[in-house]
């Protein structure tokens, strides 16, 4: 068992599937987690308002309702952390998920310890950056207050589109990004189609903060769903 330090992090697990949520409820508590669980989406809407979890691990596939429907009707008044964890692979459903408010997304079958590493980035992404005005990762650094962007330990001159583009990534740091909640903040909403925009910049930015440009591992491909900025350790 993995030694904890402070309280418990509480996760509701949503799965109609009693044996995975017996198997998520073993290796969640074998983590230090302490797990709380509901067989459909209203019962895990209603959990997550009376009782807020630190995270959520979502199935898709619920008997009374998507959980897409579940993701948006709990984005309407939470930020809590939500990891899904679904059959469901196909590109169309990861960015479904991802643009109503997803943190990440697994598919099954998944390996235990990617599950447990993604809810670990996920609950870093609820440290906001009010508290955490500079951002490090590898030789990267970023004040969000200075707004001012080192690598090396060298000043690295950012045009406006480039440090809008970058300040999205570092407040949801790990976090899968779509091509279509990226255009949106950082262009607006009439450019959400305009992925060639996003391919330019992104090309951009990896010439200016990656080691090697060509095999990048700051700002990383999600193929045919977005991009991802790596989460510090």
């Amino acid at each position: 068992m993995s030694e904890t330090i402070g309280p418990k992090p509480n996760v509701l697990i949503v799965d109609d599937e009693l044996q995975l949520r017996r198997l998520l409820r073993a290796c969640l508590e074998g983590e230090g987690y302490n797990v709380e669980e509901a067989a459909t989406g209203q019962e895990g809407i209603t959990h997550a308002a009376q009782h807020p979890p630190d995270l959520i691990v979502l199935d898709l596939g619920l008997p009374d309702m998507d959980g897409v429907t579940v993701l948006r009707r709990l984005r309407e008044w939470s930020h809590v952390p939500v990891v899904v964890l679904s059959v469901r692979d196909r590109e169309e459903d990861k960015v479904a998920a991802l643009d109503s408010g997803a943190d990440d997304y697994v598919t099954k079958p998944f390996g235990a310890g990617e599950l447990l590493a993604r809810l670990r980035v996920a609950q870093r992404h609820t440290i906001s950056t009010a508290e955490n005005p500079v951002f490090r990762l590898g030789d990267l650094e970023v004040d969000l207050t200075a707004r001012t962007v080192k690598r090396k330990g060298q000043d690295i001159k950012l045009t406006v589109t480039e440090y809008s583009l970058l300040r999205l990534f570092v407040q949801h740091a790990g976090k899968v990004l779509t091509h279509a909640q990226i255009l949106k903040e950082v262009w607006g909403p009439t450019y959400v189609d305009q992925t060639h925009y996003l391919r330019v910049y992104i090309a951009h930015l990896r010439e200016k903060l990656e080691n090697d440009p060509g095999k990048p591992r700051l700002i990383t491909t999600e193929p045919g769903v977005g991009y991802r900025l790596s989460a510090p350790a």
